[in-house]
């Protein structure tokens, strides 16, 4: 069987599971989640040993360290994953949510049901822990849902999804809602986004060049973000121990993940004081620091950053660095440069953060936190399935209401239309 028609087949399979997965009661989804949750903590040790393949092969073949980052699982990662398994179980469940009932002026009762999208295809790169997030939301959201894992992390993929599998198996669900493709090549990628007779859904995760190839050749609807360039500002009422301690934590925790800052813009009237302070702790830290003339004259052995710079997201120890008169033109350059993801200001003004978020163009903006709090388990939704930055159906990360849709339904007693 080729791999188009093995595309087809898998389709086709989840396409009828999904009708399955939608009669599912919340109980029943609840238990799959949890019993999931153990198995994978149960069987950590062989996915370790997958994982390993993994590594070695994205060793071999020159990964950057942030991208073996994001590969990597150990112990500590694998309860993670069953943490969020077990989050989502705690969500309420939105399928069958009634809302908006109403009596019209005809005597008929108007509302919409939540009800599940249907089938979802998820494309990612080297982060294996989506297997096991995307799975659990979608599953508990009742659709039925496709992975296509990238290439570096196959070996991790199959395992996890086999567990999960098997979970699924036992308890009498079809294991058909939930599909790993097992193949690496593109051609398995094209063959899946033409499969709008199935596929309802594609959410493309990763680099901005696979996000930009999937949208560009999908037959069906796509949710994105292409990428985060995400922007701290300090204001000039900023408490400085906690701008620092944000601009720490939003660059060097885990500078390979989409919402770690990428540009740190200053205003002018505490650029004196603030800069030579965050400039010491960020390269004592190993930060690369790219400035404008005026960040320069405080931290001069940053480099100068050209117009590139405030475009980029760097996933790396690299940070762009701005001095901007006033909050004008701290929110022209975000809503110029930035990409819709996640913006924070460090602020002691209430009245200046309000302002802040609510001319910010962006689906997550954060007051005197961190940027790597946009995060569906940190916002409350449990393990998320990606992040939206195109307004339409979701925007910002996306939880399990985020996967499902709704419909009207209508009360009547006897009404016909004249």
């Amino acid at each position: 069987m080729s791999i188009a028609e093995k595309i087809r087949q898998i389709a086709g399979e989840a396409r009828q599971a999904s009708l399955a997965m939608a009669r599912l009661s919340t109980a029943a989804k609840n238990d799959m989640l949890l019993k999931m949750a153990d198995a994978l903590e149960a069987e950590a040790p062989g996915i370790i040993a997958e994982n390993a393949k993994d590594l070695e092969t994205g060793r071999r073949n020159g990964l950057s360290s942030a991208m073996l980052d994001r590969l990597m699982l150990d112990g500590k990662r694998i309860a993670a994953m069953s943490a969020a398994l077990r989050e989502v179980a705690a969500l309420p469940d939105p399928v069958g949510e009634i809302t908006g009932m109403r009596k019209r002026p005809n005597d008929l009762m108007v509302g919409k049901m939540r009800i599940p999208l249907g089938v979802i295809g998820i494309i990612y790169e080297a982060r294996p822990n989506v297997t096991a997030d995307a799975a659990a939301l979608c599953l508990k959201a009742g659709n039925a849902v496709i992975l296509r894992g990238g290439s570096e992390a196959i070996h991790s993929n199959v395992a996890i999804a086999s567990i999960l599998n098997r979970v699924m198996a036992e308890m009498g669900i079809p294991p058909a809602a939930l599909a790993v493709l097992p193949f690496t090549e593109r051609e398995g990628v094209l063959e899946m986004l033409k499969q709008e007779e199935s596929i309802d859904l594609i959410i493309p995760r990763g680099g901005e060049s696979l996000i930009r190839f999937v949208s560009e050749n999908s037959r069906i609807p796509v949710i994105k973000h292409y990428k985060g360039v995400c922007h701290v500002f300090v204001d000039v009422t900023a408490d400085f121990d906690k701008a620092e301690k944000i601009v720490v934590n939003a660059k060097v925790q885990r500078p390979g993940v989409c919402n770690a800052l990428e540009t740190l813009l200053i205003h002018r009237d505490v650029a004196a004081a603030f800069i030579p302070r965050i400039a010491a702790t960020l390269e004592g830290l190993g930060v690369e620091l790219r400035g404008d003339e005026e960040f320069l004259r405080y931290a001069p052995s940053a480099t100068l950053a050209t117009e590139e710079d405030w475009h980029a997201e760097y996933l790396e120890l690299i940070l762009a660095c701005r001095v901007v008169t006033d909050m004008d033109a701290a929110i022209d350059h975000i809503n110029r440069y930035g990409s819709l993801h996640t913006e924070a200001i460090v602020t002691s003004d209430y009245s200046r953060a309000q302002r802040f978020i609510r001319e910010v163009n962006s689906s997550c903006v954060l007051v005197n936190a961190s940027t790597r709090f946009a995060d569906g388990g940190q916002l409350g939704l449990g393990a998320e399935i990606g992040i939206s930055t195109t307004k339409l159906h979701s925007f910002g990360p996306m939880g399990l209401e985020d996967l499902t849709t709704t419909k009207f339904i209508v009360y009547g007693d006897g009404q016909v239309r004249g």
